[in-house]
This record gives C-alpha cells, structure tokens and sequence, in this order.
C-alpha cells in the first residue's frame, strides 16, 4: 500500500479551488506541466480520475469530490496549525492542569483556584472525574494537581502527596419556595420533610452528612443524588430540593439564581491538593497551595 502524498493532494487541492491547471498554476508559481504532472501521480496513487476536462478548465469526479472534501480539511487544519503556533510564540502562556474529584464542591474548588486566575497569560485546564482515575492521570504527570475532598491514598507507588487546603463549614441552601422563615426555624427537623438533594455515597461529604443525620436522629427525605455537585446545585434551582454546599463556595451561589441559605451546621467539607514530586514546584500550585 503506498503512502499518500501531501505535496501532490495539495497540489490537486489547489487545482480543484481555482478551477484549472493554469490558474493553479500560477496561484503555486510553477509551470503548468509540473501542476498537471503531480496532479497525475496522485490519480496514480489513489487509482482513480480525480478531474475531467469541463470547458477551458477542469471539474471534479465523484471520486475528485471525495478527495477535495478530504483535502480541504486536511488543509484547513494545516492552516490552524501554523495560526495557532503563531500565537502562542507571540505570548507567554502559564499553563495549569487540575484535576477536580467528581464529588467536590465546584464552588469551593473554584473560590481555592482564585488566587491564580488572574494570572498573566493563565491556560487553566479543569478535568473532572472519578478520584481512582485523577490519581492515575496525576501519577503520568497528566495533571499538576488534583483537588479532592480526600487525602492521597497510602501508595509508595504513586509519589504523591497531599495538603488539607481547607476545612469549611457546611450550609443548607435551597430554592426560595422550600427556604422560607418557618423552614428555616425549624432546622434541621425540616430536612425530614423537605425533599433533599445528596452527594453521592462515594462523596466523602456524604460520609460525613450521614454521620450528622444519626447525631440528629434525622431521616432526610432524599429525592436524588448527584456526582456533580455543579449539577446539583442547578436542580435545586429549580426548585427540586434543598441541597448542602460548602460556605467556601457561598459567595458564588448566586451565579445560580433563585438559591437562599437555610442554616449553616458543624459539619465540615474538606479540600486537600494533591501534588507529585515535580509538580508541587510549579510556582501556580504553590500559589493554590498557600493561599497567595
């Protein structure tokens, strides 16, 4: 099987766009009989006419059409690379990678990146996921952090580490038509009448909430659970239920509208940073990590 030519498919390309050997041609700086003879070679190649004569210029085949769409991708992409190389020669760019844990206020995560955001010619890459596999990915230095409501696991094979960023309080916060004054005095009985909205049972906030239930001898009338605490947050806006939510992340809630506070409680939601050996020295996760 020969390997396709770029030199004569751009060639070809070039051809086809202007609708003729001569143009072509002329438009490539080169002679007609060059043009014409790469234009064949590819035909050769590929094993089929790629162009019939149509009046003074050329057309396309079936097959030439199927090649032109092809080509003019291929070349289309070839014209972003050159674009994009560009601009990121012409600028200083502070790359960040971090892995969030599916179960983490997003809230909280973003209030914790803040001291970073506005960094001069900031590239911050978010990837959500399961806590197992954003370890995988940080251990392949795919990430330069992850942000988990967890430690790093007791794995000699990882050479990871962690530091508690954050231990913040936890607030009950729902829709103003289940939030209102006698709900709020009646916290948190409320919450065994109020449809509920939860973490997930591998969150280890949900741990954490569990245990509190029993300190309360509460029941919670739970109605849905949510690996994506983002996600969650957009249902209870909704008007679906209330919903617990770290007060780190308070300040954003009113990005999502229609949302009030019903009380805050002694449970606690917390963040550690999870870096490797190489990646606790890269100055952004320093800044996450202190704070500045």
């Amino acid at each position: 099987m020969s390997h396709l030519n770029y030199r004569h498919l751009h060639y070809f390309w070039v051809v086809a766009k202007e609708g003729g050997m001569a143009r072509a041609a002329e438009r490539l700086g080169m002679a007609v009989q060059t043009v014409s003879a790469q234009v064949r070679e590819l035909e050769k190649s590929l094993g089929h006419q790629l162009l019939k004569p149509q009046g003074r210029g050329v057309a396309l085949t079936e097959a030439g059409r199927v090649a032109f769409e092809r080509a003019e991708e291929i070349f289309q992409i070839g014209q972003a690379i050159t674009r994009e190389v560009r601009q990121a020669a012409s600028s200083e760019t502070v790359r960040l990678t971090v892995g969030m844990s599916d179960g983490l206020s997003k809230l909280a995560a973003h209030a914790l990146l803040e001291p970073v955001l506005h960094t001069p010619g900031l590239k911050l890459v978010c990837h959500d996921g399961e806590f197992d596999e954003l370890m995988a990915e940080l251990a392949l230095h795919q990430l330069d952090m992850v942000l988990a409501g967890e430690p790093a696991p007791h794995n000699p094979n990882l050479k990871v580490s962690s530091r508690l960023l954050v231990s913040s309080p936890v607030a009950w916060c729902g829709p103003s038509s289940l939030v209102t004054k006698s709900k709020m005095a009646d916290f948190p009985q409320c919450l065994s009448q109020l449809p509920v909205l939860l973490p997930t049972g591998h969150s280890p906030l949900r741990n954490a909430l569990d245990a509190w239930f029993d300190t309360q001898n509460l029941s919670p009338r739970v109605v849905a659970e949510f690996e994506d605490s983002a996600l969650l947050s957009v249902f209870a806006a909704r008007g679906m239920g209330v919903f617990p939510i770290s007060t780190l992340g308070l300040g954003d809630l009113q990005l999502v509208r229609g949302l009030r506070v019903l009380a805050q409680t002694e449970v606690t939601e917390d963040v550690h940073a999870i870096v490797t050996r190489r990646s606790q020295h890269h100055p952004l996760v320093k800044r996450v990590i202190n704070g500045s």
